[in-house]
């Protein structure tokens, strides 16, 4: 049995039928040349044919009374692959909007807890001659970078490869077997606790100065430092949530990305959060009643997990940034997203893991202890979370079909109703964006309002785009 870290907990502790707190992605696959009609169910008959599964996937939730009742990941003796893996077919016309409803759907239900916390569904109907594959994950299982492993190891650069393993198969590539991966606790629960405390203790004084640094930040204004839990304003976006969701996806070029940040001297993710500031400034000014007076603030997790990690689970920290919202100036607003983000990454860059580990716990408590106690939605910790996980660089493929989507999926709770995450694959950022379909209306027109942000910043940078404005491979 492995035991949960503490984030991984909170993510067990704090689902409910309104907030399912799991993590998914859809990927659009174009059949290799030559294909019939019947690939969508030649892969999925291939994928209820593996028959040796490797974790997290025959991974079951269980709560030893000898371990105190805390929650563990055991082996589930009963898995039984026909339940996880799924064929679903659209209904006609097939356009990515009604792949995107069915997703909306997907993701909106609980995962069962005595089974392994995943689902993968094989769809096809798509009027494009695409099929996907939307899979769904507990959070407490994979973080982003962890899922973007799992699927990596799955795919191939070569489009001539054959018989490439599914990422649940215990022969799968680029991830340790097994036994490697979840090593079997052999410390009681007295002597694992004793040891973890003593982890922590030393972890102290390195935390109490990252602490001292962000309380020394105060001494400079708003706008050139990262946001504290409780700094952003009431807005739509920060609401109680229901169970039903929405959906929606978009590409963009990164060459186009890349024009305007070497325009302005900011990173990849400068511009992701600049241009979803400007879409959120937009979507509120037309749904939401006008831009509040102050600035929203978005909590961008931060991946700490190390190169040569091989194992499930969280492994990330967070920082919150000032989106600065409440300023026009699209220039002026990715000047202060950058001072902000470098404000929050220096107080984690010399941190070791389990260093980051507590100061992430120390900071995520006025964002997870609203949740547990039920009052997400009654006060505002932060207003949204943007999320950015790079992908693979080069065109990717599974058996010979060519992966020309991966748009991730992610979670909205009470208090936070929209989730905007990025993957960057093979020169173009995919955005997957999901909210609460009763709480956020129209959510599909952020998608416009994220051209609208690029575009300014394209003007304002003296960059012509030769696709401004051309419709993306998977708006709706």
């Amino acid at each position: 049995m492995r035991p949960l870290s503490p984030l991984d907990t909170g993510f067990i502790a704090a689902e409910t039928r309104q907030t399912p707190m799991q993590v998914g992605t859809l990927l659009l696959f174009r059949p290799p040349p030559g294909a019939g009609k019947e690939v969508a169910t030649e892969l999925f008959q291939a994928a209820i044919g593996v028959k040796a599964f490797r974790a997290p996937f025959n991974q079951r939730l269980v709560y030893p009374a000898s371990r105190f009742g805390l929650p563990h990941w055991d082996t589930d003796p009963d898995f039984d692959i026909e339940y996880h893996v799924r064929h679903s077919a659209l209904p006609s016309p097939g356009r990515y909007r009604e792949l995107f409803v069915l997703v909306s759907r997907l993701h909106g239900t609980l995962l069962d807890r005595s089974r392994p916390l995943w689902e993968c569904h094989v769809i096809e109907g798509l009027a494009s001659g695409q099929y996907a594959l939307y899979t769904k994950m507990h959070h407490a299982q994979v973080d982003g970078m962890a899922g973007m492993r799992l699927l990596r190891a799955s795919l191939s650069e070569d489009p001539d490869e054959r018989d490439v393993p599914f990422m649940w198969d215990e022969n799968g590539r680029g991830w340790r077997s097994q036994k490697a991966s979840v090593p079997e606790s052999t410390a009681g629960p007295v002597a694992a606790a004793v040891e973890a405390l003593q982890s922590q203790l030393g972890s102290i004084p390195n935390v109490t100065r990252a602490l001292a640094r962000l309380a020394m930040s105060f001494q400079r204004p708003a706008d050139e430092r990262m946001a504290l839990p409780y700094e952003g304003p009431r807005s739509p976006l920060n609401t109680k949530v229901s169970p039903s969701r929405r959906f929606v996806a978009q590409s963009y070029s990164m060459e186009r990305i890349n024009r305007v940040r070497e325009a302005f001297g900011a990173t990849v993710n400068d511009i992701v959060l600049a241009m979803c500031a400007s879409a959120l400034r937009r979507y509120l000014e037309e749904h939401g009643g006008g831009v509040p007076d102050r600035p929203l603030t978005a909590m961008t997790p931060v991946s700490v997990r190390t190169r040569d990690a091989d194992d499930f689970g969280n492994a990330t920290s967070a920082v919150l940034v000032n989106l600065s919202t409440h300023v026009k100036d699209p220039v002026r607003r990715l000047t202060n997203i950058q001072a902000s983000m470098r404000d929050g990454r220096a107080l984690i860059k010399d941190l070791s893991f389990d260093e980051v580990v507590l100061f992430t716990a120390l900071m995520s408590t006025g964002l997870m202890v609203p949740a547990l106690l039920g009052l997400g939605g009654l006060v505002t910790a932060t207003n949204v979370v943007i999320s950015n996980v790079p992908g693979p660089q080069r065109p990717m493929y599974w058996n010979g079909a060519k992966l020309e989507g991966m748009y991730p999926v992610s979670i909205v709770f009470h208090g936070l109703a929209v989730n905007i995450t990025v993957t960057s694959y093979a020169g173009s950022l995919d955005f997957g964006i999901v909210a609460c379909r009763k709480s956020i209306p129209r959510v599909q027109r952020i998608i416009d309002f994220l051209e609208d942000g690029l575009a300014e910043l394209e003007e304002a940078a003296g960059v012509v785009s030769a696709v401004a404005g051309k419709a993306a491979r998977a708006a709706e």
